[in-house]
């Protein structure tokens, strides 16, 4: 899930029996903290940011429910990030570090079999009710149950069960440690126990698909126009007003989120004033159409915003579970299709890198040949892997050197051959008789145009490629139930890869409904790997399995590798200011709750 932000615990000072830690404000990796206990406000943030004002937002499609946390359909931008809160929250200039919220104290058992969470005595809901224990309890049953989508109850899924200890301590106990769990159950979002105990949770339930969720965050539902926009009222209540965490941020007394066909038709809407602040990622956008008199007058602004995220991996996925893409070869003669060099060019406008790894922009990808520790995890399995993963650093092919495209198109013809597809009157065939052709499903127009070149390469080499854009909501059901050829898809990394890789990769996740898991991948070499990520037990056997992991995902050939960059592309409307120092580590809509109103002349509080 695009990423999570991770949250990690720190060892501190022993207290009375050895097996527990002090309970301690934030948390981290190493036990060091850039934050002290005193500490009041983050510096990404300002101590002149000011409260007032609107923020206008937009979002492509439709949506039709109001609980973010379900499988089916669809829950409006903006709703899990204003209105509800975790136990504790990520700071953006720190990798592996967390700061308590709704938990104002986190305790770590010795051997990191359970954890205990001290609720802060402020927290409320919207509704004024105190956040309890109980609501812990009841939120940690939820997301491990079957009433979420199967993503949370995977991830969740080592947190065995709650213990109340009193009106403000609750412990999690875990089935097995690992590095990364005690982030994870801090990372629970907190429900009111009670809203949904009168408003069923249930999807089944549709007469409440539409009500607004009560949540303990800064914001509250005030209008809802289903399926074409929302609006969000700063709760002048809001229980985390002045606390560190929250302070200098999420300035705007309303939000509006208006939703527009496509990204095509929001950015003729923006430049019209419509809405006020977009990232663009499409490149033929950000150098064509971010231009006229308003960017020349300065009412309009384009910036680029640099960042150190781990880029992860985009790419076009190759369902496995279809019969055409079961053989390696295939998918290797596929990647040999894209012709990126002059797609960037052409199209992009040279503003991308190609993608080389899974975990690109990050000290997690593989770079030269396997040594140390990631070969001693790839060697118990050198006679089934690809003997490339030990003699070649991740490569991707290119079309700049002698020959061009004409040299991958001929090794694209050759490994379809060995794989027993031959051309016949200009169609490639099987054995069998049948043609190679497939689908790629698009949920963006703008997509269209890279598709174009890609699938006339392909049809050199006899195959057949359609590609259509289709609604957003059809889109995400056909996704989450399997239903395509090849779709362009982003794995979201983070610089402490865990649980999610097996949603990603794990056979666990491959025959699951609405897991990342789109390629299908059912390989236990892999799942070897995915597991000394999730249960490494220093940074340096983290890094190493990831490096593993990334060699045999990239030597599969299960996605034709596209694209990153490292900056966020933000146009908006001259009418904010924003903090001095930018963060390290964050997306763009974290970065916009640290702007403010330049018309507001109220103290941030």
């Amino acid at each position: 899930m695009k990423s999570c932000i991770l949250l990690l615990i720190s060892i501190c000072f022993f207290i009375g029996s050895p097996s527990w830690l002090w309970a301690a404000h934030g948390i981290s990796i190493d036990g060091n903290l850039k934050y002290k206990s005193d500490f009041k406000q983050f510096e990404y943030v300002s101590d002149q940011a000011k409260k007032g004002g609107k923020l206008e937002l937009h979002a492509n499609g439709s949506f039709d429910k109001m609980n973010p946390f379900t499988l089916k359909g669809t829950a409006p931008f903006g709703l899990e990030m204003f209105v509800f809160e975790p136990l504790a929250v990520g700071s953006l200039d720190e990798p592996f570090a967390v700061y308590g919220l709704i938990a104002s104290d986190i305790e770590l058992a010795s051997d990191k079999l359970s954890m205990t969470f001290t609720i802060n005595k402020k927290a409320r809901f919207s509704d004024g009710t105190p956040v309890t224990p109980e609501d812990v309890e009841f939120s940690l049953n939820i997301f491990k149950s079957d009433k979420v989508h199967p993503f949370y109850p995977f991830y969740y899924q080592d947190i065995k069960e709650a213990n109340i200890l009193d009106t403000r301590r609750i412990q999690f106990v875990f089935s097995r440690a690992n590095r990364e769990l005690h982030m994870i159950a801090s990372q629970i979002p907190v429900l009111s126990m009670n809203f949904y105990k009168e408003h069923s949770f249930a999807e089944k339930e549709s007469g409440n698909r539409m009500v607004a969720p009560i949540g303990s965050g800064p914001y509250i539902v005030s209008v809802i126009n289903r399926g074409k926009s929302i609006s969000y009222t700063r709760n002048p209540e809001y229980w985390a007003k002045d606390h560190p965490v929250r302070k200098g941020m999420y300035n705007f007394d309303s939000i509006g989120v208006n939703y527009y066909k496509d990204q095509i038709v929001a950015v003729e809407a923006f430049k019209a004033g419509e809405f006020d602040f977009m990232m663009v990622n499409i490149a033929k956008q950000w150098a064509r159409d971010m231009v006229g008199k308003h960017f020349e007058d300065g009412s309009l602004i384009k910036k680029e915003y640099p960042h150190q995220n781990n880029a992860g991996m985009q790419g076009f996925v190759m369902n496995t579970r279809k019969s055409i893409f079961q053989d390696w070869r295939v998918r290797k003669a596929l990647g040999l299709g894209l012709d990126f060099e002059w797609v960037n060019k052409s199209l992009f406008y040279n503003q991308y890198t190609r993608s080389s790894s899974y975990f690109n922009n990050s000290h997690l990808a593989a770079t030269g040949i396997p040594e140390g520790i990631e070969l001693s995890y790839l060697e118990p399995f050198r006679n089934t892997l690809p003997s490339e993963i030990f003699t070649t650093p991740l490569t991707p092919p290119e079309s700049n050197g002698k020959g061009g495209m004409r040299t991958n198109l001929r090794q694209a013809r050759k490994l379809l051959q060995e794989a027993g597809w031959t051309i016949k009157n200009g169609i490639l065939k099987n054995s069998e008789g049948k043609p190679f052709q497939f689908e790629i499903l698009l949920v963006s127009p703008s997509f269209e145009r890279v598709m174009a070149p890609y699938s006339n390469n392909l049809k050199k080499l006899g195959i057949k490629v359609d590609y259509r854009t289709i609604d957003p909501a059809l889109y995400t059901s056909r996704v989450q139930n399997f239903d395509y050829d090849m779709v362009v898809h982003v794995y979201g990394q983070s610089l402490s890869p865990g649980n999610e890789q097996k949603n990603y990769w794990h056979s666990e996740s491959a025959d699951r409904k609405g897991s990342r898991n789109l390629a299908g991948i059912k390989d236990p070499v892999v799942d070897v790997m995915v597991e000394k990520i999730i249960y490494a037990k220093t940074q340096e056997e983290l890094t190493a399995a990831c490096k593993a992991l990334d060699r045999i995902l990239w030597y599969g050939y299960y996605v034709v590798p596209n694209w990153y960059l490292n900056v966020h592309r933000l146009a908006f409307h001259n009418k904010f200011n924003q903090p001095d120092t930018l963060p390290l580590y964050y997306n763009h809509y974290q970065y916009l709750m640290t702007w403010w109103s330049k018309d507001t002349a109220t103290p941030a509080n």
